[in-house]
């Protein structure tokens, strides 16, 4: 029998529910791929709004206090949103598992973590102790390493399936960067003349950009998965 007919007859016998997944998930993925293109154009203005702001030593959430704090502010909501916009579409195209599912969940927290974030502002440090700061603090300190894990977990579910094995091994190679990312910004952690804000910026920038690969990886194919249990 021709290829093509082989092919065609493939795509028929996808069930529709699982179309309407896929283009669900697609949706997603490119909301996801929109909003990292967003916040990493917002940081960028921020640099410019900010220049008295150290992209070395100052955190990223330092720019949620004083002139310009509802941009951060704003920021810090994008991420929640595309957070989540990635984790809804890979619950929707890839295969069900534990790994991939307890990986969905850390991405969940880390996603309404970051959106809380807009509500507390951050300490400067130098300055005076908050409640404020505190919770951002604390928040931050779950967010983080839960993006750090949470990517790994994904990365390693997707690498034992044969349907995503080379997009899986591209993704936990960055995933492990941003864990190592984490672990250097964790050196960085109550000493004043450390780096931290740039160590900072490299994790983070790890974590947008497993995002954004996880959503170009998505868009790339062009079928949903036969596999049951997808869409």
């Amino acid at each position: 029998m021709p290829a093509g007919v082989v092919m065609a007859m493939k795509a028929a016998a996808v069930h529709p529910q699982a179309r309407d997944g896929w283009a669900r998930a697609r949706l997603l993925a490119w909301s996801a791929l929109a909003g990292v293109i967003g916040y990493v154009a917002i940081d960028a203005l921020l640099a410019f709004l900010r220049p008295s702001y150290s992209l070395i030593y100052n955190a990223e959430s330092d720019y949620g206090r004083g002139p310009w704090f509802w941009v951060m502010d704003l920021n810090f909501l994008l991420r929640c949103a595309l957070s989540l916009a990635i984790v809804g579409a890979l619950a929707r195209v890839t295969r069900p598992g534990g790994l991939a599912r307890g990986g969905r969940v850390l991405l969940v927290i880390w996603a309404v973590c970051s959106g809380l974030l807009a509500f507390f502002a951050d300490d400067l440090e130098g300055q005076a102790v908050t409640v404020s700061g505190i919770v951002h603090l604390a928040l931050a300190l779950i967010a983080f390493p839960c993006v750090a894990v949470g990517t790994i977990l994904i990365s390693s579910s997707l690498r034992s399936d044969p349907a995503w094995r080379s997009a899986g091994a591209v993704l936990l190679v960055v995933s492990v960067a941003g864990a190592a990312a984490f672990l250097l910004l964790g050196t960085a952690f109550g000493h004043q003349h450390a780096p931290g804000g740039l160590y900072e910026r490299i994790f983070l920038g790890l974590q947008l950009l497993w995002i954004a690969l996880a959503a170009c990886f998505i868009l790339a194919r062009r079928s949903p998965s036969n596999h049951p249990g997808y869409g």
